[in-house]
């Protein structure tokens, strides 16, 4: 791709992009939320149509007028917003648009075994090809889309932050097929904001700034971390968590769980967290981590146990109950579950909090618009425009969007779910830093992530879950990410 321009109404999304990628390589794609990675990607996919610049694909100039086309091209792309169809089954997913048929007639018999070996090849012979897709967790829908993908004769996979939602044995099975596809001469874009993956599975890197290419070839192993940060950001950013004030022992319990349970997802969960303490859950994906989160914040009823804000119980299952009570949640799939991504970002901010905004039934746009503003401003939310539809915003400007919201709201108890997932690493220090202002404001924090590092990191004690049930607490100071591991994959308490 040589000198690749694309231009939206009112922003230059790529000024000149340059990106060539070998045959049997990973080719890593590195820059900030909105640096152009993502649209650089569509126009590659055929999704969306350059101004400007030349394709060439294996020595031949090409056009890619939409998807189909870079398909029958051999050019497969995995998107971050996974676009399965939860209606259908795994195999139906798989073979989407190319079905196995005979006379218009689909043969289900040999789609079902087509599917089941391509999830043997991706090692999850466990997933049923007859599974409904929209029964299954966020890491398996991610492999049934890698399925998809090597469905088709492609030369060439763009994976879009492939492994956000895949745990640490689930990464290892992830590059092992990339690995086995380089070696049959497939070409792979990798993009990933989790620096030490692109020194494991990648060969060369790109670097992408404000829509331009500002370093290409980069050696994936030799360059250090420092120069990939300082090209992606133009300065030197730190990977260091802000200073914590240490919780006095007698500050007041803000959150109380007592014996919460939920069949098939966890078990005899109790935790409490005092006001301005952080409280890190570790554990691998299907732990039940979110599982404890939706139940406190009401959008699962638990079957046993009892959930309490500043000494008030709350309804089991109500998620009014909840916010009403000062709870706010930031989940883990930001993007259909914590917004309205075609509304204004004031819309999003106000949406807890409507009814401060009303007058006789109707909202007061001024009053609610001035409000997040204010919000948005404190945030440093980029662009501050808060009629702008939260969909144009980068991963790391939605996420403070989300928090904005509860910000607005004056919540007592913040649980986050994977705060930092498809966030740069510069928006990450910006994130940290406001974490921590909120625990030092008084709110209580319980937080959710896949990076070990990260919860040893920002929070002040440390729960470690395995299959559902908490095997053991610890303050952060006091347990290291290699003891965390330990105790996740033997599940039994220290």
């Amino acid at each position: 791709m040589k000198g690749i321009v694309k231009v939206f109404p009112g922003v230059r999304a790529l000024d000149g992009v340059d990106l060539e990628v070998q045959a049997g390589e990973v080719h890593c794609l590195l820059g900030q939320n909105g640096a152009g990675k993502s649209t650089l990607i569509k126009v590659l996919a055929g999704a969306h149509q350059p101004d400007e610049g030349v394709i060439t694909w294996q020595g031949e100039q090409i056009r890619l007028p939409n998807p189909l086309a870079a398909l029958h091209q051999g050019i497969a792309t995995i998107y971050q917003e996974l676009d399965l169809v939860d209606g259908l089954s795994v195999a139906e997913n798989i073979y989407l648009g190319h079905e196995h048929a005979t006379a218009g007639f689909a043969k289900r018999g040999d789609t079902e075994r087509a599917a089941a070996d391509l999830l043997a090849r991706l090692g999850h012979p466990e997933i049923s090809p007859r599974t409904e897709v929209g029964t299954m967790s966020a890491a398996g829908k991610q492999i049934v889309s890698m399925a998809r993908a090597l469905s088709h004769d492609v030369k060439l996979i763009v994976m879009d932050e492939p492994s956000a939602v895949l745990d640490q044995e689930e990464v290892g099975q992830l590059f092992a097929v990339i690995r086995d596809l380089v070696d049959q001469g497939v070409a792979v874009v990798y993009i990933s904001h989790r620096l030490e993956e692109i020194r494991q599975i990648g060969h060369r890197v790109t670097v992408l700034k404000d829509g331009r290419t500002v370093a290409t070839g980069l050696d994936a192993r030799e360059t250090p971390t420092a120069e990939l940060i300082r090209r992606m950001t133009g300065r030197n950013v730190e990977y260091a968590f802000p200073e914590r004030t240490p919780v006095p022992d007698d500050a007041e319990v803000m959150l109380d769980v007592r014996e919460l349970s939920l069949p098939g997802a966890f078990s005899d969960v109790n935790l409490q967290v005092r006001r301005g303490e952080i409280v890190g859950l570790a554990g691998l994906v299907g732990s039940g981590r979110s599982e404890i989160l939706e139940a406190i914040y009401g959008a699962r009823k638990p079957a046993t146990g009892s959930v309490s804000v500043a000494g008030h119980k709350l309804r089991p299952g109500s998620v009014r109950s909840a916010v009403t009570a000062g709870v706010g949640l930031a989940p883990e799939e930001r993007k259909s579950q914590g917004l309205l991504l075609d509304e204004a970002i004031y819309r999003n901010v106000s949406l807890a909090t409507l009814t401060r905004f009303a007058r006789t039934g109707f909202v007061q746009r001024t009053t609610e618009r001035e409000a997040a503003r204010e919000h948005v401003r404190a945030l440093d939310v980029r662009p501050p425009d808060v009629d702008r539809a939260a969909r144009t915003l980068s991963g790391g400007n939605q996420q403070k969007v989300v928090l904005a919201r509860w910000l607005l709201r004056e919540c007592r108890v913040l649980l986050l779910d994977e705060p930092t997932r498809g966030v740069d690493v510069g928006a990450r220090s910006e994130l940290y830093a406001l974490v921590h202002q909120l625990a030092n404001d008084g709110v209580a924090v319980v937080l959710v992530s896949s990076e070990i590092p990260e919860v040893l990191g920002l929070a002040d004690r440390v729960l470690v879950l395995s299959d559902g049930r908490i095997v053991h607490a610890a303050p952060a100071d006091q347990i290291d990410e290699h003891q965390v591991l330990d105790l996740v994959m033997e599940g039994s308490p220290a």
